[in-house]
């Protein structure tokens, strides 16, 4: 990441109210950007925003994807330089319980923020981050690529392969590389694995329960323990969206399409694993338990390939998967010592930097 390049640069972030967007404003800040965020409300109690005081830093939009008047206004009144794109429903169980809003938010959403961005009629740089769950899944133990089948079976991973053939088409369509001098918008999607870190509620996810279940000194209760994904700290994650960004601006035919974003070959752990692992910081013995009865079926294994990003951006996982989980376990643990949310993350974030800049 460079630090220069985003310094008095106009940012949006979508999804700015969620726990990787909070993430994501408070590192911008820090840097000297200028970001607004234009999402609901934040989606849990307590929320990473709200402890963060993100609310603070940021022009804050709060509306729905789904309302084009309304994004349209903002992104034609801050006229950004660069969009994040990452407002979505962002839970596989939840997709289940209501598959039509997933698609809405996910599919709709995402052509009316690509929309919003043409009828802007202004030079933009545009990361639309997806998953890892977008890849039709084979049950391959090698890492899917960027040019492997899109697919999805449950309506979380099916949509966001079709925001995948939404920015595709808009690509194609409204903003082709041999008009780029014209129409000044370069595009990118980015396919990021599990990502983990302090400040995540969300409901049925893997860290948010463990932390919440240590917290009262009870194992946690899992669906999948067998289940091998690829996890990735948030600032990680955060930073190849960063990068992605940056190329897009200073070399726009060789930053459009399509990138994976995740840990080195290898360092993909269970969900077992992971909750082990996490254990060993608050010094539980009997960490989890397995659930009973049917659950809702998750693929079992899912690596990604990120030879293209380590090859052509530079980028790759500053932490393993053993330093991020360490560090998720260092800011839950801090926040029950009543250290002050914002800080924590900030602490975490000039770690990391000080990590690229002496890579």
């Amino acid at each position: 990441m460079n630090r220069d390049f985003w310094r008095n640069r106009r940012v949006l972030v979508t999804g700015h109210t969620g726990f990787k967007g909070s993430w994501l404003c408070l590192w911008l800040n820090s840097v000297g950007a200028r970001v607004a965020g234009y999402a609901l409300e934040p989606p849990t109690r307590p929320s990473l925003y709200e402890l963060a005081r993100v609310d603070e830093l940021v022009e804050s939009t709060i509306a729905d994807l789904r309302d084009m008047s309304a994004l349209e206004k903002v992104v034609v009144s801050f006229a950004p330089e660069v969009v994040l794109h990452m407002a979505a429903q962002s839970v596989v169980l939840t997709s289940y319980e209501d598959p039509i809003e997933t698609y809405s938010t996910n599919v709709v959403g995402t052509a009316h923020v690509l929309e919003a961005v043409r009828r802007a009629s202004r030079p933009c740089c545009v990361v639309n981050v997806t998953t890892d769950k977008c890849y039709l899944n084979q049950g391959w133990v090698w890492g899917y690529r960027e040019t492997d089948t899109l697919g999805g079976r449950d309506p979380y991973s099916n949509s966001k392969a079709c925001a995948e053939l939404v920015a595709q088409s808009f690509r194609h369509s409204f903003f082709p590389l041999e008009s780029f001098a014209q129409h000044g918008v370069a595009l990118a999607s980015a396919r990021a694995g599990n990502v983990i870190g302090g400040g995540d509620w969300t409901a049925h996810q893997l860290v948010p329960e463990t932390a919440a279940a240590f917290a009262r000194a009870e194992p946690v209760v899992l669906r999948h323990p067998e289940g091998v994904r690829p996890w990735q700290h948030v600032l990680d994650c955060l930073n190849g969206y960063l990068v992605l960004a940056e190329k897009l601006a200073s070399a726009p035919a060789v930053g459009s399409g399509e990138w994976n974003f995740g840990p080195a070959p290898g360092d993909a752990y269970t969900v077992a694993r992971v909750v082990e692992a996490l254990a060993a910081h608050w010094k539980l013995a009997t960490p989890w338990i397995r659930a009973k009865g049917v659950t809702p079926r998750e693929e079992r294994e899912l690596t990604l390939d990120s030879t293209k990003a380590n090859r052509v951006l530079g980028w790759r996982c500053r932490l393993s998967t053993e330093q991020a989980i360490a560090w998720v376990a260092e800011w839950y643990l801090g926040l029950q010592q009543q250290r002050d949310a914002r800080q924590l993350c900030l602490s975490q974030i000039g770690r990391f930097a000080a990590l690229e800049a002496g890579a």
